[in-house]
């Protein structure tokens, strides 16, 4: 669902990293990871499957109920990071899967 342009979807609020991701970033030299917050609040959820990419969709609708917005990204070295934004939009986490 990414636009021709990029726009941005979603506010995104806060960016925190846990201690994992951090980690991560920079075992991947990836530096803060902005990369992949400019995918995930223009509408490229990642690895996720076809399902789980039309709930991210419909959570950005007017009219659907306030939900969180999940991405799933895989690091150079294979680790899974996700990014969730809070249903209010406040925070956006990354972090990695075992870390929710």
């Amino acid at each position: 669902m990414i636009t021709a342009r990029g726009d941005v979807l979603f506010e995104f609020g806060l960016l925190l990293h846990t201690p994992g991701a951090s980690a991560a970033l920079g075992r991947n030299n990836e530096g803060s990871g902005m990369s992949y917050l400019f995918r995930h609040v223009t509408g490229d959820w990642g690895e996720l499957d076809e399902e789980d990419r039309k709930e991210q969709t419909r959570s950005l609708k007017p009219d659907s109920p306030d939900q969180r917005i999940l991405s799933s990204y895989l690091l150079e070295d294979g680790t899974k990071v996700w990014l969730i934004t809070e249903w209010d939009r406040s925070v956006t986490t990354m972090l990695l899967p075992e870390e929710y």
